[in-house]
């Protein structure tokens, strides 16, 4: 470590991307972690992840961004993944209505599995295929603000909201944890020593 690292504090987040199968959750991490896109990528098997870092505030912020396997017979070995989530990004394909049905399911799975307060995003993904439209914009804005969620439509193939989906996550997961730390009593004791 440098001695300009010397002090810094560091955040390291968990962050699952979660969905039915072939939505395109690897490749929207991929395009995130490395701005790649393949368009003959196979399903994931059990669960991949990558680690991004960006700064807040001066502060060095990872996030480590884990991709699960949106098949059934994965369903077993994924949930143990989600303990020490702090964030979620919970994708539907705009062209398969089935996958956007499925989203209540993937929000029930990662209430039960998930340990503290997740922030969560619904990502509808594939937006540069407009002409083959399943669901609209406003049925995922609906569905969102009925469940609390963010919500963005991404394509990992053209990168549109890619960065911006992830990012959002991660800063409102920053949030939360300054918040957390703001009213923690080290931290208001922290600041009555201070004052003395």
């Amino acid at each position: 470590m440098s001695s300009d690292d010397e002090g810094r504090e560091e955040y390291l987040f968990k962050i699952v991307v979660i969905g039915d199968s072939a939505v395109g959750k690897s490749n929207l991490l991929s395009r995130y972690a490395r701005n790649e896109f393949s368009a003959h990528s196979k399903a994931t098997i059990g669960v991949e992840f990558q680690t991004q870092s960006m700064e807040i505030e001066g502060k060095e912020v990872k996030a480590q961004i884990w991709d699960t396997a949106g098949q059934e017979r994965f369903r077993a070995v994924t949930s143990a993944y989600y303990r020490g989530a702090v964030g979620a990004l919970v994708v539907y394909d705009i062209t398969r209505r089935t996958t956007f049905e499925s989203v209540g399911r993937w929000l029930d799975e990662l209430t039960i599995h998930s340990d503290t307060t997740v922030a969560r995003m619904l990502v509808g993904n594939k937006c540069d295929l407009e002409n083959i439209r399943a669901v609209s914009v406003e049925e995922g804005k609906a569905l969102a603000e009925a469940q609390g969620l963010f919500f963005v439509e991404t394509s990992a193939l053209d990168s549109t909201n890619v960065k911006t989906a992830f990012e959002m996550v991660i800063l409102d997961i920053y949030n939360n944890v300054s918040r957390k730390q703001l009213n923690s009593d080290t931290y208001k004791d922290k600041l009555t020593v201070n004052r003395v």
